[in-house]
């Protein structure tokens, strides 16, 4: 039996087992210490890239590599020392994995393809808030700022943001179940998110939701009937307990993609704990990747918990008075007027 263990793994007579987190992964030991994510989600990722079939078993040594750096947040020098390989091969597989990933983002990252598929969507939106006036609610849409190294460059300024360290910002829209299905990343952090989304497709192609749908959004967005149909919560203060009541309610839907946000912070927390120690026209890319890995890792039930509940951020002000759009507040007012009508929904209620 022994010998017939051995012979089944020639392909790992040139990997260096002598290297810890090698002779785990190949040992079959949990990769999530080390990689931080599952066996199943790695052979996901190996085959949607699918460059085994390109490079056979130096692929998978590669994503690893990529792996280890982007779950420790080491520097390219420790990761070299772990792997046991120049530094400068670290920095080359990091930088080509990191691209395959980004490459195939489409795949994992995406809008839902079917009346199906949204109406799964929305009627898990509607589950969130516990009740049925959010069932046409098509996703939740927010801003997530990625602190990096300051800048040296004339530039640096535009790069810190309100809370004074520099960020790049992600605009991220997803599903009921924190699945990222729109993602925009790469605008300086001292840019309002209105602003962010006023430049983004989502905003300036219009393909999505569909007509009779909306995105749900803080206050820190306007809200918008057209081109993109946004609902965000009242102002306060607040007229009457209708208004109460249907703040709660979205509240309770919108908060998802704060928690999307939280898992994936979670699972890369040293990349955003801390400045991501990469030059700032890199830092999208990796951003873009890690959004693909949650979203893969989701779909897999390879679920991180939360290591805290996500802090609601404190909204801005809507930026950008001069959107050229159309208010949502008049339809704002149906839903609210809905939620003060209709039965709430129990919280069990099975949408799907």
């Amino acid at each position: 039996m022994k010998d017939h263990h051995i012979q089944t793994r020639p392909l790992y007579c040139r990997i260096n087992l002598s290297v810890p987190v090698l002779d785990r992964f190949f040992n079959e030991e949990d990769p999530r210490p080390d990689f931080r994510l599952s066996r199943e989600s790695l052979a996901v990722l190996l085959n949607l890239l699918n460059l085994d079939r390109q490079h056979g078993w130096g692929a998978a040594i590669d994503t690893l590599v990529f792996l280890f750096w982007l779950a420790s947040g080491a520097s390219y020098r420790v990761v070299s020392r772990v792997f046991g390989m120049p530094r400068s091969t670290v920095h080359r597989i990091v930088h080509h994995i990191t691209e395959e990933v980004v490459a195939v983002c489409h795949q994992v990252i995406h809008l839902p393809k079917n009346p199906e598929d949204l109406e799964v969507v929305s009627h898990g939106f509607a589950g969130l808030a516990r009740h049925r006036a959010f069932v046409k609610a098509a996703g939740a849409i927010n801003g997530c700022h990625i602190q990096i190294k300051p800048l040296s460059s004339p530039d640096g300024q535009c790069y810190r943001n309100r809370k004074l360290f520099p960020s790049i910002i992600l605009q991220a829209v997803c599903d009921h179940r924190g699945r990222f299905i729109d993602t925009y990343v790469g605008w300086p952090g001292s840019v309002h998110d209105s602003r962010v989304l006023r430049h983004s497709p989502l905003y300036r192609q219009s393909v999505y939701p569909p007509p009779g749908h909306f995105i749900l959004a803080d206050g820190g967005y306007p809200c918008l009937q057209r081109p993109l149909p946004l609902i965000t919560p009242y102002k306060r203060p607040l007229q009457g307990v209708g208004a109460q009541g249907f703040n709660t309610r979205h509240s309770r839907a919108r908060s998802i993609i704060e928690r999307a946000f939280g898992m994936m912070k979670t699972r890369f927390r040293v990349i955003f704990l801390q400045a991501l120690e990469v030059h700032h026209t890199f830092v999208p890319h990796v951003i873009t990747a890690c959004c693909v890995l949650h979203n893969i890792c989701l779909s897999d039930g390879d679920v991180v918990a939360l290591e805290d509940e996500p802090e609601e951020d404190v909204a801005e002000d809507e930026g950008e008075a001069g959107l050229e759009a159309v208010s949502g507040a008049l339809w704002r007012d149906q839903l609210s007027a809905e939620v003060s009508a209709l039965e709430e929904v129990p919280a069990d209620h099975d949408y799907f």
